[in-house]
Parts: C-alpha cells; sequence; structure tokens
C-alpha cells in the first residue's frame, strides 16, 4: 500500500505535536539533571561533602534510567497494539504530573530519608514516561512523511531534546540571576518544576489534534484480517509486537544500542555534568556554566534538521559517522578547553560538542524508523534507544564524577567518551544504509524486512 503524505499544513500539526511534546518531556527531564547538578546535593543530601552529595544526587538522576527500558517495553508493545497517538498523550501527562510533584517535594531538614525517596520514586515515574515517548514522537512523523525527506521531518522531534534543555537551563539560569543562592536552595529550584503543569497542558491541547498514524492504521488492519483468518483455519494468531521485533530484528536492536553509545554519553557529560566540573572542580559561578551550555543549546536546536535533510542527501549512516568520529577526538580538546576558566572556550567546548552530537542525533531519528517493520515499529525502536541509555546515559555523570573524584582531571573522562565513539562507529558500520527506505508494505508479509519475511512464523 503506497500511503499519500498528507496536506503540508497537516504534517506541519504533526511535526509541531512532536516537537512540542518531546520539548515538554525533555524540559522536565533535563531539569531534574540541571537540578541535581546545582542543587539536590543541598537540598536532599545535606549530610555530605559537596561531591559525595553531587554523587548521591546523580544516582537518583541515574535511577530514571533504570525506567526507560521498562517504558519502552509498555508504552512499545501498547504503541503497536493501539496506536502512536494515544500512548504519546500518555506519557505527556506521566512526566507533567511527575515533574510538577518534584517541586512539591519537601527537603531533608523537613521530611528526612523520606525526602530523597519520594524524590526518587517520582524520578522513575520521568523514565518510564520518557522511555515511551521518544519512540512514539518520531514514528509519528516518519510515518506521516514521504521517504525523500523523511530525514529531516523526522529530526525535528529530535529537536525537543536541545529545546527542552534550552528550556530547563534558561528557567535556571534566570531563577540563579535573580536570586541569591540562599533563595535559590530554599525555594527557587521549584519554580521551573512547576511551571510543568501550564507546559503539559498546551502540549496535550496540540497533540490531540493530530490523525493517527495511517501506516500504522493499516498494518493494523492487516494484522487483524490475518488474526481472523488464522482463527478460522484453527491457526495461531500474530505473535505480540515484542517477541516478533526480538525474534525477527534482534540484529537492528542491537546496532540501534551500539549506535546510540557515544550520542548518549557525550550528551550527558556535555549538558549534565558540564555543570559539576565548572562549578565544583573549577570553581566558576553557577551562571558561567548554564549561559555556555544556553547557547550551545541554542545552536544545536538550529542545526539538527539541517543533519536530518542532509542525511536525506547522502545518507544516515556518512552523517552518523562523521558525528562520531569528530564526537571522540574533541573529547580530548573538550575539557583542555573548559580547564582555561575563560567564557569563550567554554562556549565553544560545550557548542562544537554538540555540534558533533547533533550529526549523530538528526538522522537517528528516520535511521531507526527504518531499521524496523511498521507492525514492530515501536517496539523495536523504543527498546533500542532506552535499553542503550540504561549502559550509555545513566551512568554518564556517575562515572564522570568518580573519575574526577579519582583523578582530578578530565583526561580519563575524555578517554571514556572516546572509547564510546569507538563502539558506536562499529555498531554504525555494521548498519545497513536505510535513508529512501520504504515504511510502508503492499501486503503482510512484506511487513517484514526482507531477509526474514519468507520465514513462517512457526519456523
Amino acid at each position: 500500500m503506497a500511503t499519500a503524505s498528507p496536506a503540508p499544513r497537516a504534517l506541519a500539526r504533526i511535526v509541531a505535536a512532536s516537537l512540542v511534546g518531546t520539548t515538554i518531556e525533555w524540559y522536565d527531564y533535563f531539569l531534574y539533571g540541571s537540578a541535581a547538578a546545582l542543587v539536590f546535593d543541598k537540598v536532599f543530601f545535606p549530610n555530605t561533602d559537596p561531591l559525595t552529595g553531587t554523587l548521591l544526587s546523580f544516582l537518583t538522576y541515574a535511577i530514571g534510567f533504570a525506567a526507560r527500558p521498562v517504558g519502552a517495553l509498555v508504552f512499545g508493545h501498547y504503541g503497536d497494539r493501539i496506536g502512536r497517538k494515544k500512548l504519546l498523550v500518555i506519557s505527556l501527562l506521566m512526566m507533567g504530573v511527575a515533574s510538577t510533584l518534584i517541586g512539591c517535594v519537601p527537603g531533608y531538614d523537613t521530611l528526612g530519608v523520606t525526602a530523597p525517596i519520594l524524590l526518587t520514586v517520582l524520578r522513575l515515574i520521568q523514565g518510564f514516561a520518557l522511555g515511551g515517548e521518544w519512540g512514539g514522537a518520531v514514528l509519528l512523523v516518519s510515518e506521516h512523511g514521504d521517504a525523500r525527506r523523511r530525514g529531516f521531518w523526522a529530526s525535528w522531534p529530535q529537536g525537543g531534546a536541545p529545546l527542552g534543555n534550552l528550556l530547563a537551563v534558561g528557567v535556571l539560569s534566570l531563577m540563579t540571576a535573580l536570586q541569591s543562592d540562599a533563595s535559590f536552595v530554599a525555594w527557587g529550584w521549584r519554580i521551573p518544576f512547576l511551571l510543568s503543569a501550564l507546559l503539559v497542558g498546551v502540549g496535550l491541547w496540540i497533540r490531540l489534534g493530530v490523525e493517527e498514524s495511517p501506516l500504522f492504521q493499516e498494518a493494523r488492519r492487516r494484522a487483524d484480517a490475518r488474526d481472523a483468518a488464522a482463527r478460522a483455519s484453527g491457526g495461531q494468531a500474530e505473535q505480540p509486537p515484542l517477541i516478533a521485533v526480538v525474534r525477527h530484528h534482534w540484529r537492528d536492536i542491537l546496532v540501534a544500542m551500539g549506535a546510540r553509545m557515544a550520542e548518549n554519553i557525550t550528551y550527558y557529560v556535555i549538558v549534565t555534568f558540564v555543570l559539576t566540573y565548572c562549578v565544583d572542580h573549577l570553581g566558576l559561578a553557577k551562571q558561567t556554566a548554564l549561559n555556555a551550555v544556553l547557547i550551545g543549546s541554542a545552536i544545536q536546536f538550529c542545526l539538527i534538521p539541517v543533519f536530518g535533510a542532509l542525511s536525506d542527501r547522502v545518507g544516515r549512516k556518512p552523517v552518523y559517522l562523521v558525528g562520531a568520529i569528530g564526537t571522540g577526538l574533541w573529547a580530548w580538546a573538550f575539557f583542555a578547553l573548559l580547564d582555561t576558566r575563560s567564557f569563550p572556550a567554554l562556549v565553544l567546548a560545550v557548542t562544537v560538542g554538540l555540534i558533533f552530537h547533533s550529526a549523530m542525533y538528526a538522522p537517528q531519528a528516520a535511521f531507526f524508523a527504518e531499521l524496523f517493520a511498521t507492525r514492530m515499529r515501536f517496539s523495536g525502536a523504543s527498546i533500542g534507544a532506552q535499553f542503550a541509555s540504561v549502559a550509555a546515559g545513566a551512568p554518564a555523570p556517575l562515572i564522570a564524577v568518580a573519575l574526577l573524584q579519582s583523578y582530578h582531571s578530565g583526561t580519563p573522562i575524555s578517554l571514556y567518551v572516546a572509547l564510546s565513539a569507538v563502539v558506536t562507529v562499529i555498531a554504525v558500520l555494521c548498519a545497513r544504509e536505510t535513508r529512501g527506505s520504504a515504511l510502508d508494505a503492499a501486503d503482510g508479509s512484506a511487513d517484514l524486512p526482507t531477509d526474514v519475511a519468507a520465514i513462517p512464523t512457526s519456523s
């Protein structure tokens, strides 16, 4: 079935719905990471030294990543069963409620050990919601657009990460500029979390107005027809998407996981750990570090659709490889620039790092969508992306803080980032080029990749 592309205005609304939703969800998620670097050690772990308190704060931050694969499994399964749109609405609501409640949790001085426990529970809910958000958002756009410009259109939801980070860091930067350190620690940090309630209302209004993916609807119709025919003949219904994707797409899942290693680790070192490195290790003002991340995030947001469009012209793999190799090389200059304590050098370090990150992150949405068949695409893309986050993004700030605590230098962290780049380069080289792949299919069997379409389900 050849699915007609939606009208430009309809596609623009779909892109806007995905971008706004991912921006809000990443705003909530990154807000936690920035607050963990700047204030949670004082509010929830006040009886420890600064670096240990920061380490404990990042531990609660990392725990949220543990819930992301669970969210990927649950949202992926039901997203392939009942649709992309419904699950996106649920994920946005869950993230908004959890983030708003984080702004209401009393500190250690009021609740004792119960305070960090409540904080951790809400962080787990955030991670669960984000585990389902990414796959649904990028697939909703990928499955509406045409193959010729899929990289460009699918890259817009990816822009939600730098835009959400820009919004989170911007609000925190404003609060630190307008308040004394004492006021910020006492209550000012809560305001950005409470703003989540307002942002979620805007996101829901936009998301509820978009149409479900036509490719999903057609794939679901064919699957229902095959199930009905199987029951009538005494046969077995199709395998659940979660089982089918592991069986037929396990190589693609491993490729997606490997491709995310450098992308994920680099990003959290640049936008989260950099705040700890600059403030606690270099003794710079919070505002200086936040402003460097603000500038870098703004430039990254502008470049993501550029790299997405470039992947439509030259392929997903070449653009991704430039980002991975550049990341591995830039890691050695990154901390050397930070150590100068010069604001222009800080901006250069963060911005160039995020440019190389963009070259990986921009084509990732279309790349991962094109790896998997429609009836198991939500599951496959989500599992590949979110399981990697447990090994990559979750421990990245923790490992970076531990290395800094042990060696008092950024050099071991540069080696850590460079090694992750090697893993990503190998994974991408092992992948097939997917640019221009058709996401729809002429019949039910063609909805599987060509190498497994002929395999009977009983084999």
